[in-house]
């Protein structure tokens, strides 16, 4: 998400004649003399870069951490400091890893002989990518993460669709120069973003640091300097102004942007009487070609079924923490809660989140979260405060108070309820997709909340057929749609089929580290239950509490050792793994 301040600063398009940010000028044109030689840099040089990029990673991993969670006001000792681990120097460092072995199987496209595929009960194609090695299964036992390719992809032409930009010798490309635009909540969006120009589309980067979090440039540098050294990155900050003045630059070829979707208007259509004009003339401001994670309003949605008081407490967990983690500042945060109406579940399992949530007392730390908070319970028509201490109140209400609930994505700790008829667990899915797909503005992600009785009383593949009606980026079965965020294997962005006139979640994908050209969507699924109730319950799983629920109590230990086994993976760091992991 862009700042308040960076948003209002980029509806200004019109640039002084002269150049008011002579340095970044000199970034932007040290790009553009590199920009053939880095798209033709061999694979080879790439893996070795990425090598470096992994060790110069480790160094200066807890240093970035450090900065992140003093940023954020969270104590050192905390064990919410975790999130900044593996939502900052974990995930880079994974898509480094992925990055390194979808490249080392480049010439003919070997790195594909190892993803089993299935086929879907509608004949699309499933391609697993998690658990990928003996690590995911140990680490993530009992997760999954399927990519769902769009339709007539299969394993006879599913190579001829991905990495089709390796398809070029790289002695025929040509460069181009890309502008990120980077968000400000999440530590790894802005290099996973610029890791997708530079070596799945051989772009060179100016990466625009966000306002909010532009405290991670330093150690940023250090961590790319093997890019910035060939002169394929340059890290930039500033406000809005410069911002905009990049997104109009002549060099500046594409733009990828995360942030809200008013920002991506005002760049690609204008502001006020003028964007009117723009749009329905259907006359882009900019003639880029523009990439885009823009949010939605994204659900949770709860199906009924034969739920334990624990199964109540430990999903209550989960969805205090699908709204909370990082504060609430999360593009596919939960906000939109659909229950069932009728469940004799549904008391206890809202009374459970509410007292989760009250538990909670980070800061919101994020420029603007009062006044976004106070506009979301202006629109409510009763709207019940949780109170956490220091912290500001989490408000909830219920969805049907205002169509403005459905519209906005509130990017702060407010969640609204909706409820449909749940006598019948299927029927009510299909009447929960459908709302979620006709009604909820965005399309990044969604989640569902699903008893394993309940996916064998309406069949496996009735489920799954279903789920393919479901029309989001990622799709997380009794996980967290942010799980796929982390896991970079998976691709990350909005569903497929918005337009720059429409652009809702925004336009194309990122991570997605086999270079998969046609993925439609990602699905994670995890285990109902944590371990030991996993395997006590029938389910084959090893993993306690997950280390991104915002009431692990060694969250802070399992990031980081999470971070140096992605660094130096062995079987002599488990043991402390899975030690913090039992005990959180």
């Amino acid at each position: 998400m862009t700042s308040q301040k960076q948003e209002e600063a980029l509806t200004d398009r019109n640039a002084p004649n002269d150049n008011p940010f002579p340095a970044v000028e000199q970034a932007v044109s040290s790009l553009v003399s590199a920009r053939d030689t880095w798209a033709r840099t061999s694979i080879a040089e790439r893996i070795s870069i990425l090598e470096d990029i992994r060790t110069a990673l480790d160094g200066v991993a807890p240093a970035w951490v450090d900065s992140a969670a003093k940023a954020k006001q969270l104590p050192t000792d905390s064990p919410l400091v975790g999130e900044e681990w593996t939502s900052g120097p974990y995930a880079l460092m994974g898509a480094c890893n992925g990055l390194i072995e979808t490249l080392s199987g480049m010439p003919g496209k070997t790195f594909l002989d190892q993803i089993p595929l299935r086929s879907l009960p509608n004949g699309q194609t499933a391609a697993r990518v998690t658990p990928h090695s003996v690590w995911d299964q140990l680490l993530l036992s009992g997760v999954t993460a399927e990519v769902w390719m769009k339709p007539g992809i299969d394993a006879s032409n599913l190579a001829n669709h991905t990495a089709q930009s390796y398809d070029q010798p790289a002695e025929q490309r040509t460069g181009r120069v890309a502008l990120v635009l980077g968000a400000g909540n999440i530590a790894a969006i802005a290099p996973l973003d610029a890791f997708q120009k530079l070596f799945v589309e051989h772009q060179v980067v100016v990466l625009k640091m966000n306002p909010v979090n532009d405290y991670l440039t330093p150690h940023l540098e250090q961590a790319l300097r093997p890019l910035i050294e060939r002169d394929a990155l340059r890290i930039v900050t500033g406000g809005g102004d410069v911002g905009a003045w990049l997104t109009n630059h002549p060099s500046v070829e594409e733009i990828h942007i995360t942030g809200a979707e008013s920002t991506h208007d005002a760049i690609v259509w204008g502001t006020g009487a003028e964007g009117q004009a723009n749009r329905k003339a259907g006359t882009p401001k900019i003639d880029k070609r523009i990439t885009s994670e823009l949010g939605a309003v994204c659900p949770t949605i709860v199906v009924p079924g034969p739920w334990s008081p624990a199964d109540v407490q430990f999903q209550a967990e989960h969805i205090a923490t699908q709204k909370l983690h990082n504060s609430g500042f999360n593009c596919v945060a939960c906000q939109a809660l659909i229950m069932p109406d009728g469940w004799d579940q549904s008391a206890s399992l809202l009374d459970a989140v509410q007292r989760i949530i009250g538990q909670s007392s980070r800061p919101a730390y994020y420029p603007g979260a009062e006044d976004r908070l106070e506009q979301f319970a202006s629109q409510a028509a009763q709207p019940t405060r949780i109170s956490r201490g220091k912290a500001p109140a989490v408000v909830m209400n219920d969805l049907d108070d205002a169509p403005w609930f459905c519209s906005n994505e509130v990017f702060a700790p407010a969640l609204s309820i909706k409820r449909l008829p749940g006598s019948n667990a299927e029927q009510y899915l299909l009447d929960a997709i459908e709302f979620a797909n006709n009604e909820l503005h965005g399309t990044l992600g969604a989640n569902v909340l699903i008893h394993p009785a309940t996916i064998r009383e309406i069949g496996r593949g009735r489920f799954e057929e279903i789920l393919a009606e479901l029309r989001y980026g990622t799709i997380a079965i009794n996980a967290w749609t942010g799980l796929g965020f982390l896991m970079t294997a998976c691709p990350w962005g909005a569903f497929p089929g918005h337009t720059l006139d429409d652009a809702q979640s925004g336009i194309g994908t990122v991570h997605n580290t086999f270079m998969f050209d046609a993925a439609e969507r990602t699905v994670v699924e995890a285990p109902f239950r944590p371990f030991p109730r996993s395997v006590l319950g029938g389910q084959l799983s090893l993993l306690p509490r997950p280390p991104w629920f915002i009431t692990n109590r060694r969250s802070h230990h399992i990031g980081r050792l999470l971070t140096q086994f992605q660094y130096r993976p062995a079987w002599h760091r488990l043991p402390r793994i899975f030690y913090h992991a039992l005990l959180g």
